[in-house]
């Protein structure tokens, strides 16, 4: 069992999930989803980031996604506003999106995304996590049409 800081709080990962000790969690990422993306990227080091709303700062979003072309649009439940995740923007012209949906029927979500940094700084790769308001269920994006990777539990 390893201990990471995730938001000011301790967080046990089990021994099996890569923890780098230069990873760095943005404030307001849940605990869940935090562990949930260490346990998805590689052992390089980690940035998770959390998606908040720029019209209103909220923190739960409708998402849509795109596996093939491997993009994330994010809709905020409080207000509308719309926002693409990461470098999303660029694959969108092409992309045939379908709305991410929680196999309990919820599609309201908690966002971040984990940059995946090499030994430089770079970024090598971008993974977009979702965990659900409703029951907590956590995956990774994109997923397209189909639901989540696994559930995370504390």
């Amino acid at each position: 069992m390893s201990l990471v800081k995730v938001d000011g709080v301790l967080v046990r990962l089990w021994d099996d999930v890569p923890v780098h000790a230069d990873d760095e969690v943005g404030e307001g990422v849940s605990a869940d989803l935090a562990v949930f993306l260490r346990n998805v990227d590689d052992d390089r080091r980690v940035k998770i980031v959390p998606s908040v709303c720029g019209g209103c700062d909220g923190r739960v979003f409708f998402v849509l996604v795109d596996d093939v072309e491997g993009g994330a649009e994010r809709v905020c439940a409080g207000c509308g506003g719309r926002a693409f995740i990461a470098d999303s923007e660029e694959f969108w012209e092409d992309a045939d999106p379908g709305e991410a949906g929680c196999p309990c029927g919820s599609k309201e979500f908690e966002a971040a995304a984990a940059f995946s940094l090499a030994g430089d700084g770079s970024v090598r790769w971008v993974t977009v996590g979702l965990r659900c308001i409703k029951d907590g269920f956590c995956g990774s994006m994109p997923t397209g049409r189909s639901t989540t990777v696994q559930r995370i539990t504390s």
